[in-house]
This record gives C-alpha cells, sequence and structure tokens, in this order.
C-alpha cells in the first residue's frame, strides 16, 4: 500500500471528475506518495497545523499510470505515480487532522477505514 495527503475538497473534485490530480502531476510530473514508514514525517514536515485532510490508500497493483519509487533524499526512495491517480486504486480514504499541537498521528481507524471508496 502507498499514501498520499490531499485535501477534502481535492478528493471531492477527483470524485466528481473521476482520476485525481495533485498539482505537483503539471509542476514536477508526477504525484507524491509515501510508504507507511514515511506517512507521518511527510505530514509533519509539510502539513503541520493544516487542517481539510485526507490521507489515500492505495493499491499499487490497481494503478493504470506508472510508479516509480525514485530516490528523494539519499538512500530514502519515494513513490512517485507519473499520471493522474485513478480512483479504482484508492482502497480507503482516512480523515486525517491534525493533534492539537499541530502534529499528526496515524488514524485511529488504521488499518480500517473511515471512509471507503469503491
Amino acid at each position: 500500500m502507498i499514501y498520499h495527503i490531499t485535501s477534502s475538497a481535492a478528493w471531492a473534485a477527483a470524485r466528481t471528475t473521476g482520476s485525481y490530480v495533485a498539482d505537483s502531476l503539471a509542476t514536477e510530473g508526477f504525484i507524491h506518495f509515501s510508504t507507511r514508514d514515511q506517512v507521518l514525517r511527510v505530514a509533519n514536515s509539510r502539513f503541520a497545523g493544516q487542517t481539510g485532510l485526507v490521507l489515500l490508500a492505495v493499491d499499487p497493483a490497481r494503478l493504470s499510470a506508472e510508479l516509480r519509487y525514485e530516490e528523494s533524499h539519499p538512500g530514502e526512495h519515494f513513490p512517485h505515480l507519473y499520471g493522474p491517480l485513478n480512483l479504482d486504486a484508492v482502497v480507503a480514504v482516512y480523515l486525517f487532522a491534525p493533534q492539537p499541537d499541530g502534529r499528526f498521528q496515524l488514524p485511529p481507524a488504521w488499518p480500517g477505514t473511515t471512509e471507503t471508496h469503491e
């Protein structure tokens, strides 16, 4: 499983249009994802204090676009998706709110779901 953090609004828009496209696809050529071990570090360094977020759990075997694990930091490889995220690859959607101190913890339902997407 790989994971992507996005706004609830962006996820709602994706469900309307039928696919998800992050801004980074246009600016960097890919959509950023994290492994389970990387999620909290990414959330706390890039999204600290932000509300209105969801965490998408994605099955790599269901992806239509190319997925590559690429070195983003010395010795650490992150999953990058080179195309739009097809919604049928999203197996779970977690509400992802920061704690009172602005930092994130894994969702209470992990690895279950608070909302599912079929």
